[in-house]
């Protein structure tokens, strides 16, 4: 037999193999209705508690994400879409990948717009795969988060003390009164 006939009867046995397996898959999901089956056997899953809805919610989306995963963008905007659907809550979780040269980055700016709200932690998120494309480099990142947090009114420099009489972090929210913010932590630092 040729290898072209030989190609021809393995795609045919493969699509009737195909046709098989989503014949028996249908049968086997109507059976197991309202059910959910385990995970793949491929998926390890060793410690399950970062996969629980949180405390009141019956029902949640998980989602481990790094920012800079053309995947991950690709599904934001359906999980967004989802959640309000159905209102439930969507758990997100930083999983920068090594190889992605910005995304650790992207994900420590997105925990620290966390503490200010996590709606302004899940707005930088969104607004990060939207951008995705032109964002191309841990510089373009540092500065796409520049504008994000100015367009907000939010701070990106504080001054810090080790010990003070005083605060011990300002926010610079006028960058015009930055050296006066430095005298004064100075000067609550001194010893008397």
């Amino acid at each position: 037999m040729s290898r072209f006939l030989r190609f021809r009867a393995s795609v045919r046995l493969s699509r009737n193999g195909l046709l098989l397996t989503l014949a028996a898959t249908a049968l086997f999901a109507a059976a197991a209705h309202g059910q959910f089956a385990p995970p793949n056997p491929g998926t390890q899953v060793h410690d399950t508690a970062a996969l629980r809805p949180p405390a009141g919610a019956k029902v949640a989306i998980v989602e481990f994400e790094d920012l800079e995963c053309p995947d991950c963008a690709h599904a934001n905007p359906l999980l967004k879409e989802a959640t309000g659907k159905y209102k439930i809550p969507w758990v997100r979780h930083d999983f920068p990948l090594p190889f992605h040269n910005w995304s650790f980055n992207a994900a420590v700016n997105a925990r620290w717009f966390d503490l200010k709200s996590k709606a302004l932690g899940d707005e930088y998120r969104d607004a990060v795969f939207a951008n995705q494309t032109e964002i191309v480099s841990p510089e373009v990142l540092h500065d796409f988060t520049d504008k994000f947090a100015q367009s907000r009114g939010i701070a990106t420099i504080w001054v810090v003390t080790a010990s003070s009489k005083g605060a011990p972090f300002v926010e610079v929210l006028d960058r015009s009164k930055l050296y006066q913010l430095i005298d004064q932590a100075i000067s609550d630092t001194r010893s008397h």
